[in-house]
């Protein structure tokens, strides 16, 4: 987002944040549910996106217009942080639909962390997205964009029903509809950083040839917070390629400690001699 877009956002983040602290779990998730319903005729009708975000209008009515085609349709609270957004000042009608699908996401987190599943349902997506990445015919399966998304969720659903929790299942929809833009698989890292930053936390990508002890794991993450300054949540990748040692992605800071890479690196050395 270019700086009004985010300015804009940030105020109607700043607002479901206060909505959150006073709502119960179930509301909250009510709301999320509006919003991105909300987000999802956005994207359907780009006519109405553009006058949602038409710098010629002021805000004022721009967030009339909004409440007279939803009044009515989605919840009190849903309408009010639209509202909230649709008022801002967007760079792109593209910025005010990314915006608009973020909070409905975040709504769902939120509503995740207040009862209590945040770490869970980021554990889900991360592993859900290990199942996919390890099965070249179930990932073409859920990211072909000829198949709509709805056909996608029912296959993603049958393949998560009891060993995951709803809200888990709802956000790998978002994703399979392309959450910001992104691919199927760009979207679920997404959902997994933007679940562990609710909790105040780094991801760390781990990928290694053998899986870490929980001992190990710890260390790691301890030795990563004092490196970031902050609770670093740990995400294994077992590898046998990478042949021993270990590769950590932070954010697009990468450090390749593999047996692997140094083999390359001899062979590159050799290779020039």
């Amino acid at each position: 987002m270019q700086a009004a877009s985010r300015e804009s956002y940030k105020i109607a983040a700043e607002r479901l944040d206060a909505y959150v602290r006073g709502a119960e779990p179930s509301a909250v998730a009510t709301t999320a549910d509006d919003i991105l319903s909300v987000a999802a005729l956005l994207r359907r009708e780009p006519r109405l996106r553009r006058a949602l975000s038409d710098p010629a209008r002021s805000g004022e009515d721009r967030s009339a217009l909004l409440t007279g085609i939803l009044g009515g349709k989605v919840g009190a609270d849903a309408l009010e942080l639209v509202a909230a957004l649709v008022s801002g000042r967007w760079s792109a009608p593209s910025e005010l639909l990314d915006a608009t699908e973020r909070l409905g996401v975040e709504a769902l987190l939120a509503g995740a962390d207040k009862s209590g599943e945040l770490g869970e349902v980021e554990d889900e997506l991360f592993r859900f997205g290990q199942v996919v990445a390890g099965s070249p015919q179930l990932s073409n399966a859920l990211s072909d964009a000829m198949v709509p998304a709805k056909q996608r969720a029912t296959l993603a659903d049958q393949l998560l029903a009891g060993k995951a929790r709803p809200v888990t299942g709802y956000l790998v929809g978002v994703a399979l509809a392309g959450f910001g833009g992104r691919s199927f698989t760009g979207a679920l890292t997404r959902l997994v950083e933007l679940a562990a930053d609710r909790r105040d936390r780094q991801v760390a990508y781990v990928t290694v040839a053998a899986p870490l002890s929980e001992e190990e794991e710890r260390r790691l993450g301890a030795s990563l917070s004092a490196i970031y300054g902050r609770e670093v949540s740990v995400k294994q990748t077992v590898n046998p390629e990478v042949l021993g040692g270990a590769s950590v992605r932070v954010g697009s800071d990468l450090y390749d400690g593999t047996v692997l890479r140094r083999l390359n690196e001899t062979r590159n050395a050799l290779a020039k001699r």
